[in-house]
């Protein structure tokens, strides 16, 4: 197999000839497959545990992967049953076909399989936290352009002229909380090119769609994202984003902020061991450490050190943080993106110094994010830099993923198509 074990194949087989050379579909399995298909676009909040349908997706990606080992324990997997898994997290729902942060988005992720469910966290002009993957993305992620809220964002539509690329900034914090549900969520795009709103916000990327936008996404806060993510049997991961305003905002601190996101879990009855709870600044995972120990047990460090000029996830003298000292401050979970955690030997991926420096220090991994690329037949992109010699085809995702998973020992992915690694969690026995 490029880039991973080299295991003789047990045989060629299609995901296609496998299921129809092995199973008939049953007007039993019909009626459940119709059943489950019904549940999903009513987006009801029965439990996620009722049914989870995986649909087409993992089955192309197996039928793409070179002949080994590997392969053909999928296949073996393709007639399921298939469950939740924690080791499945839907990446702001389920943000390939969904717009992210709706409540479309997420009840699609738990169908999928998806055992934890993220809400980027954020807040509007009057201090409520609301789901939004930033502060300052209403104008790719919403309708706001085309309603009567647009005069208020920070920045008005601009639109391409020249040189210049077409351009505006709308934040929560520029709008009430009532105002943001009055909006509507669309596929997290925009055209730079455009010189109109409407061609501004018809943006999507080819590998995504729009199908699923129309009408809009339903926004949501925070605290009912909650109670929808439990009602639908999940787990939560919210992540604290960085605001786009000066903190404090109108008396409002970094820490009243921090501590109001776990304040919301708690009023839902919601137990901390339930709750990954995420930042990309330090100090907040050091808050809910010191201030919300429970909390704090499962606070992820999301960890942007690759921004950093000359840093190197293959050499330590270059970190900021040793993992070492990140563990003795209490952080216990660590969630780079994947490229980090894997390098290249002799043409297979293998754990990089990263990943094994993180697990001698006893620091639990989680990563992002799956499916968050287009065809990856010419690199793969920026999640998947540090494979790009071996990544020339779909396939390679789940090469990727048995890596992480097997070998580098994760506990959780991140996908924004989760039945992805729903199916492959599943097939290895991942809970």
């Amino acid at each position: 197999m490029r880039g991973h074990r080299r295991d003789p194949p047990a045989g060629p087989c299609l995901i296609s000839q496998h299921i129809w050379g092995s199973l008939m579909l049953t007007k039993t399995t019909l009626a459940t497959v119709l059943a489950g298909t019904a549940l999903l676009t009513s987006a009801t909040a029965a439990s996620a545990a009722d049914v989870v349908e995986l649909g087409p997706r993992p089955y192309f990606l197996v039928d793409s992967m070179e002949d080994s080992a590997l392969k053909e324990k999928l296949l073996s997997c393709a007639a399921g049953p298939f469950e939740p898994t924690l080791f499945s997290i839907g990446h702001r729902g389920a943000a390939m076909q969904f717009p992210e942060h709706t409540k479309e988005s997420y009840v699609a992720a738990a169908r999928m399989g998806a055992g934890i469910i993220e809400c980027d966290v954020t807040f509007t002009a009057d201090k409520e936290l609301v789901c939004r993957h930033a502060q300052n993305d209403l104008h790719t992620t919403t309708n706001i352009l085309v309603t009567d809220l647009a005069g208020k964002c920070t920045h008005g539509f601009v639109p391409a002229s020249g040189d210049e690329k077409a351009k505006a900034e709308c934040r929560t914090s520029d709008i009430t909380l009532e105002e943001f549900l009055s909006l509507e969520g669309k596929m997290d795009a925009a055209d730079a090119s455009a010189t109109t709103v409407e061609g501004y916000m018809d943006g999507t990327a080819g590998w995504r769609t729009d199908l699923y936008a129309a009408p809009g996404g339903t926004v949501m806060t925070h605290a009912q994202s909650i109670e929808l993510i439990k009602s639908l049997g999940a787990k939560f991961t919210p992540e604290l984003k960085t605001p786009s305003v000066e903190m404090p905002f109108d008396g409002f601190s970094q820490e009243d902020y921090a501590q109001k996101m776990i304040d919301e879990y708690k009023a839902a009855g919601v137990p901390a061991e339930d709750v990954w709870a995420q930042s990309f600044n330090l100090e907040d995972v050091l808050y809910w450490i010191e201030n919300e120990p429970e909390f704090g047990k499962q606070a992820v460090y999301l960890d942007d050190s690759y921004d950093i000029e000359g840093w190197d996830h293959m050499d330590p003298s270059t970190w900021t943080h040793s993992m070492t000292e990140l563990k003795e401050m209490g952080v216990n979970y660590i969630a780079p993106p994947m490229w980090v955690l894997v390098t290249v030997e002799n043409g297979e991926i293998v754990p990089s110094v990263y990943a094994k420096e993180a697990k001698a220090a006893g620091l639990e991994l989680i990563t992002w994010t799956l499916e968050r690329s287009g065809p990856l037949m010419t690199g793969g992109g920026w999640y998947y830099q540090s494979i790009e010699e071996v990544t020339d085809n779909d396939g390679v995702m789940l090469e990727l993923l048995d890596v992480l998973a097997q070998d580098v020992g994760i506990v959780g992915m991140f996908s924004d198509w989760p039945a992805t690694v729903s199916y492959y969690a599943n097939c290895m026995g991942l809970k």
